[in-house]
């Protein structure tokens, strides 16, 4: 049929035309008025004021018409929610007719109208179509049943629909059974408590159905069973036994989601033997897999490097099946080298080392480096067979090809590390090709080599000497490598040459660079080298530390996690969903679980503070005085050594007076140069850096915020952060982002939170920054808004924070919510309010801490309370004491507000602040205590 047609009119006023021929009593025109209005509505066109027209030509017996109305009436029945009622009289009819498809159209229909005032219409229709003698029309209002919960999940419960589609588990009919549990599982993951709760009886139900279902039905079923905890090693097998044959189905999809379950399964069999057994009969589906497409075999690759870190020997002996094809696209030769890497062993080393040296000859450079750097982790993280990874690397140094030996270099550097004095004989081949050198990293790297061997290199000072030449138009990388291997060299060989080499270093670094990175360590470099030589080298010379091998695989918790996800997406990114998926469908919580602080009778507030503080006394006479606060503790900073050893304080820097450098007391080693008469001759204008008043960190709005991700972290990037309220009532992400050591321009900074408990997520994942250079920095703000569907059921301060930057992938860090930030400036309620609320909670929503905090006078106290959104409803003194009667509201992410109420008891000017906390959330109690504490402090 060539319905092309009606997407090619291009006349004027057709939208009359179309009205005409809606009202046509010729069926043949009606149905062809229908499709051009689909087509002009497909191409962008607003034939919504045809919506009347349209609905009239619900009532017909043509199936494809009536397929056309119903399309129609779901693309505008948002726009017309009064015109769409119109419509209800036809689908509640046909919910009733004979034919079992039109009764499943009309159901279908109803449930993708995602209009209010058509959702209670549709229940009457829905219970009767679950309990359809036709099982099309059962499995369509099964999934229907989901869709309504989405819209109104207090009517989905009040009806019992839900029960219904427990029932719906145990039909005869295994297409019902998946959809009703595809239903109930898209339920479960909106819903905040157990809807879909797999015992012994759904799980026979379940796994009798699954050898009759569809494909899809299949995985639904599945995936529903990874939930499933068996009661016992037996009950595990059993499983493990009827789902085995879902293993050889042509559908990956199946494969994936069988292997999820059975990797489940096997962790409840205790003997060590019978789980060996089943992952081994793993192994040949994953291996089919990899026969299909480029695109199948990727995300059979992603979920593969999953399973292989989490049962490492389940594919020790399919190596070659990794081995790369001429013809695979490279995100396919990619992810197999990832592979080869981590089932690489003592066995098959040998053939895996043949195959990589047939890759770093091939055309793709991208993909020769990719595999001289695979080279270089084998040797790192198989020690029995490094002697052969390094005879490889050497074997392609010889080829003189510039991009592999770069990277050679690059390699043998972490080599090196790894074992320090073990193959010497590889540095002469490596000086021999430092004309090949043209990349910032592979220059670094050699640097760091002559560096660290000066000692046992001749002519070391020489080939330093070769990369001083450009050292103003180096990169800062390769500048810091220089700088410190001239002052190894210097510590190792003190003799003329390395003195004239430092004092010219030196003096560039200090005065001529503008890089703060570089300047800062060649200072520390000049005080150590004029203060104590002998400590100088006990700091410069100090043994490092060896290297471990890489940690490529994935973080342990999230592998936990992505395991019970095999054959998502998040498998595939290696990134938990909440991570990616949007965060604008909002969560449906009923009316009752919605958290409302109680406001009960009213009394005095005298006599109900004396209760209060009866109350209080009680609660704190058991603990000390001296207990110290309970404080939400941020990701540690990198300790400052370099501050450390510049006695660098507390002074202003830029209003610290430049102080002379003082005479060293302590003289070279014997033979060695003074080292005072070889920086005589260096002129320092910025003295302040070795004074007593030396600056701190840089001044500026981000000074306050805690580091998040030193650079070592966050390969080279520091990350300082927190959540803060601002004037407006706003919550902001504030930043502020140092390319401290990347050694690249950084940008593309984009911005993730993880589901927490106070439900924050960013209004724009896109972090307003520009480009930042090597050693440049900025802030930035990020506003946050409340998304139930964001939150965790528990209120903790706990935030995880992911940070994607284009040069550097993405980067985790954690973070705390102040309580402080989530306080509202309407907090405030009235001393009646304060005395009734106090009243209604239970004594088990009171909690006591004493604050190891001085209170000099209650005016004061009340004014930087209230500073920070805490509000003094009442004080009173008492015989020995001041007390007072403290609230604020924090806002939840349902919109509702957790009222805060506290009392604090304490001796003006002396050290003990009793407080006693009380909510309705008792698990803000650390939180508020923290956030009383800041506000005194």
């Amino acid at each position: 049929m060539a319905d092309g047609r009606f997407f090619s009119t291009t006349k004027k006023g057709e939208v009359a035309e179309y009205k005409n021929d809606l009202h046509s009593l010729d069926r043949k025109s009606q149905k062809n008025a229908v499709k051009r209005v689909i087509a002009a509505m497909t191409v962008g066109k607003d034939v919504s004021s045809l919506f009347p027209d349209v609905v009239n030509c619900m009532q017909t017996e043509d199936m494809e018409l009536k397929k056309l109305v119903y399309l129609y009436l779901i693309n505008y029945a948002k726009t017309q929610p009064d015109l769409a009622i119109m419509a209800v009289n036809t689908f509640v009819k046909d919910t009733q007719d004979p034919n079992p498809l039109i009764r499943a159209l009309a159901v279908r229909t109803m449930g993708c109208i995602r209009v209010d005032k058509i959702t209670e219409y549709l229940c009457d229709p829905l219970q009767r179509c679950l309990k359809d003698e036709d099982p099309y029309v059962r499995k369509t209002a099964a999934v229907c049943v989901a869709k309504l919960y989405d819209i109104s999940a207090e009517m989905v419960e009040d009806r019992g629909f839900l029960d219904v589609l427990r029932d719906m588990v145990g039909d005869a009919n295994p297409m019902v059974v998946a959809n009703a549990v595809a239903a109930l599982a898209e339920i479960q993951a909106s819903s905040s408590g157990p809807v879909f709760v797999i015992d012994g009886a759904v799980l026979t139900k379940l796994l009798r159905a699954l050898n009759e279902c569809s494909e899809w039905g299949q995985v639904f079923i599945l995936d529903a069973l990874a939930a499933y905890t068996p009661a016992d090693s037996r009950d595990a097998e059993g499983i493990v036994e009827r789902v085995a044959a879902r293993l050889q189905h042509a559908n990956g999809a199946v494969v994936l989601s069988a292997i999820k379950l059975i990797l489940h399964a096997a962790k409840y069999i205790d003997d060590a033997g019978a789980r060996a057994a089943i992952h081994k009969k793993l192994a040949p589906p994953l291996v089919t897999l990899l026969g299909a497409e480029p695109e199948i075999q990727y995300v059979a690759l992603r979920n593969i490097d999953l399973i292989v870190q989490s049962v490492p020997g389940i594919l020790s002996h399919e190596v070659k099946v990794f081995f790369c094809k001429y013809n695979d696209p490279i995100y396919v030769k990619t992810e197999k080298l990832e592979i080869m890497i981590k089932l690489a062993d003592e066995k098959n080393i040998d053939q895996m080392l043949l195959e990589l040296r047939e890759y770093a000859s091939e055309v793709d450079v991208d993909f020769v480096r990719k595999a001289v750097r695979a080279v270089g982790r084998c040797a790192i993280s198989l020690e029995p067979a490094a002697e052969r990874c390094v005879n490889v690397l050497l074997d392609l140094i010889q080829g003189r090809v510039s991009y592999v030996v770069q990277e050679a270099v690059v390699v043998l550097r972490d080599v090196f590390r790894r074992y320090p004095g073990r193959y010497e004989r590889v540095i002469a081949p490596l000086c021999e090709c430092l004309e090949a050198l043209d990349e910032p990293e592979a220059k670094a790297a050699m640097v760091w080599i002559i560096g660290e061997y000066a000692d046992r290199i001749d002519n070391a000072d020489e080939l330093l000497e070769q990369f001083l030449e450009g050292f103003p138009e180096e990169s800062p990388g390769v500048q810091l490598a220089l700088v410190t291997a001239t002052v190894k060299l210097f510590l190792r060989k003190p003799s003329e040459k390395p003195q004239a080499l430092i004092q010219l270093v030196l003096s560039y670094a200090t005065q001529e660079t503008d890089s703060p990175d570089l300047r800062d360590r060649a200072y520390i470099y000049w005080r150590l080298l004029s203060a104590d030589p002998d400590a100088a080298r006990d700091v410069v010379l100090a043994p490092r530390p060896v290297i471990e091998a890489a940690a490529d695989g994935v973080d342990p918790a999230l592998r936990a996690e992505l395991l019970g996800e095999l054959g998502s997406l998040a498998s595939v990114l290696h990134r938990p969903a909440a991570a990616f998926t949007s965060a604008a469908r909002l969560a449906v919580r009923r009316a009752s679980q919605l958290g409302a602080g109680g406001v009960g009778v009213s009394r005095s507030t005298s006599t109900a503070a004396d209760e209060a503080g009866g109350t209080a006394a009680g609660g704190s006479a058991g603990g000390s005085a001296a207990a110290t606060p309970h404080v939400p503790t941020p990701p540690a900073p990198v300790p400052d050594l370099l501050g450390d050893l510049l006695d660098l304080g507390g002074a202003d820097a830029d209003a610290a007076t430049p102080a002379p450098v003082q005479a060293p007391t302590t003289h070279a080693a014997a033979g060695a140069p003074d080292v005072l008469d070889l920086l005589g001759g260096l002129s320092v204008s910025n003295g302040a850096v070795f004074g007593a008043d030396a600056g701190r960190a840089a001044p500026g709005a981000a000074s306050h915020l805690p580091v998040l991700l030193a650079a070592e972290a966050g390969k080279g990037l520091v990350i300082r952060g927190g959540v803060e309220r601002e004037a407006g009532g706003q919550l902001a992400y504030q930043l502020h982002l140092e390319n401290a050591g990347a050694g690249v321009p950084l940008d593309g900074f984009m911005i993730q939170l993880n589901k927490n408990g106070w439900g924050l997520v960013p209004q724009s994942q896109t972090i307003p920054v520009p480009q930042l250079a090597p050693g440049a920095s900025a802030s930035a703000r990020v506003p946050l808004v409340q998304n139930p569907a964001s939150a965790t059921p528990a209120l903790t301060p706990a935030l995880q924070v992911a940070i994607k930057v284009s040069q550097l992938g993405v980067l985790y860090l954690a973070d705390a919510v102040p309580l402080a930030a989530l306080l509202r400036e309407d907090g405030r309620t009235s001393p009646e309010a304060f005395v009734g609320a106090w009243q209604a909670l239970p004594d088990a929503a009171e909690q006591a801490r004493t604050l190891p905090l001085v209170i000099h006078a209650v005016p004061a106290a009340q004014a930087s309370l209230e500073a920070a959104r805490l509000f003094v409803m009442a004080h009173k003194s008492v015989p020995g004491a001041e007390v007072l009667y403290v609230t604020g509201a924090a806002g939840l992410p349902s919109g509702q507000r957790a009222q805060l109420l506290l009392e604090l008891r304490f001796v003006p000017g002396q050290r003990g602040v009793a407080t006693v906390f009380k909510a309705q959330e008792t698990s803000l109690a650390p939180a508020a205590f923290d956030a009383v504490a800041a506000a005194l402090s």
